[in-house]
């Protein structure tokens, strides 16, 4: 299984909004007889890919698969796996966990027993929630998983006295940001943010696909010549306001003004305190069928995203640097809201370069 549960980490980035799923099979001897993972969205699942490494049928006899996840039994864009796997002889079926979709939620083990194929459940299965916490969390919730990154100096800031906040962590941390831009669904920043450090918000140290891009422009003015408008990039960038007139929408509901969801795409949400209602801005970019949404905030952001409760992850990262002024960090190892420090639930402390990154949950 956690042979199954590494190949399934090689399609971050290419198969959301479906699960990642890594398979792998053992002759009766206990010999690796094939392995697979899925690769892209709606192209073959884990299962089949597996499967077509198998030289030798006849060696599926009595073999048993791992599999990290409920082997599928619904049509979607690919046949059912577990009806695939039925068709052949194999004695047990190891998987990590059911898959709470709706669609399958414990079909496709009923299917696979019902064929007499012995099924066990739960192995390693911790492991395999966390490597789909935002799936999980997507199909429980209906709108993307949530994860805050932040950078700060020793001293407490996060941007320098003009707001820029570039550069504040090193290479390394810059490069790792990256890589998670190309595994998350979306990189989100707010207005100010998008002023003032003008970002691209693309994927260029490391090799990966480019995330979708959106910013939260409550009145909808930033100017066509930032980088998020006007540079070359796989997806046109999702503008999110309050500004209902901004393509002439007159429905106060929440309408998406363009047909085509990822070419420039802007999204109508109500008010807030002057501000673009951020639950019903994600709640829109669940609609889009974005399951994760990086946000790379910055103090305003930040601060108006916890208060709300709408952050599930964070990565803060600290900087052996100095600003000596400029805008103070929110956060810590407890976040103040109102009159209530919230503690966090801390997955790790990892050294990324000469930087810190905390890592953990809300």
């Amino acid at each position: 299984m956690k042979k199954a549960l590494a190949l399934a980490q090689k399609g971050k980035g290419y198969v959301s909004p479906n699960p990642l799923v890594g398979c792998v099979i053992y002759s009766k001897e206990g010999v690796r007889i094939g392995e697979g993972y899925h690769e892209r969205y709606g192209q073959p699942h884990a299962e089949i890919n597996a499967l077509k490494k198998v030289k030798d049928p006849s060696d599926l006899l009595d073999a048993t698969v791992y599999v990290t996840l409920e082997p599928c039994a619904h049509h979607g864009k690919t046949p059912p796996c577990a009806d695939e796997l039925a068709k052949y002889p194999l004695k047990r079926v190891v998987v990590a966990m059911e898959d709470p979709n709706p669609k399958v939620n414990g079909k496709g083990i009923a299917l696979l027993r019902k064929k007499g194929i012995k099924v066990e459940t739960g192995l390693l299965e911790e492991e395999g929630r966390k490597m789909n916490e935002a799936f999980l969390f997507y199909i429980q919730f209906h709108k993307p998983f949530v994860i805050l990154k932040m950078a700060q100096t020793l001293d407490g800031y996060i941007a320098a006295p003009d707001g820029s906040s570039k550069w504040i962590t090193g290479k390394a941390s810059r490069a790792l940001v990256h890589q998670w831009r190309s595994e998350y669904d979306a990189v989100l920043v707010g207005r100010n943010t998008a002023l003032f450090d003008n970002p691209r918000l693309s994927v260029r140290h490391v090799e990966g696909r480019q995330p979708r891009r959106v910013v939260l422009d409550g009145p909808g003015t930033l100017p066509d010549q930032l980088h998020l408008f006007s540079d070359i990039h796989e997806h046109k960038t999702i503008r999110i306001t309050h500004n209902k007139g901004i393509g002439g929408n007159e429905d106060p509901a929440l309408q998406l003004l363009q047909p085509d969801p990822f070419h420039g795409k802007n999204v109508v949400v109500p008010e807030l305190n002057g501000h673009c209602n951020l639950e019903q801005a994600f709640n829109e970019l669940g609609r889009l069928g974005i399951t994760s949404v990086l946000v790379e905030a910055g103090s305003n952001l930040a601060t108006a995203l916890i208060r709300q409760n709408l952050v599930d992850k964070i990565h803060l990262f600290l900087a052996p640097k100095m600003l000596g002024g400029g805008t103070r960090s929110v956060l810590g190892l407890g976040v103040e809201r109102m009159s209530e420090i919230i503690p966090l639930k801390t997955e790790n402390w990892t050294q990324v370069g000469d930087d810190m990154l905390y890592t953990g949950y809300f």
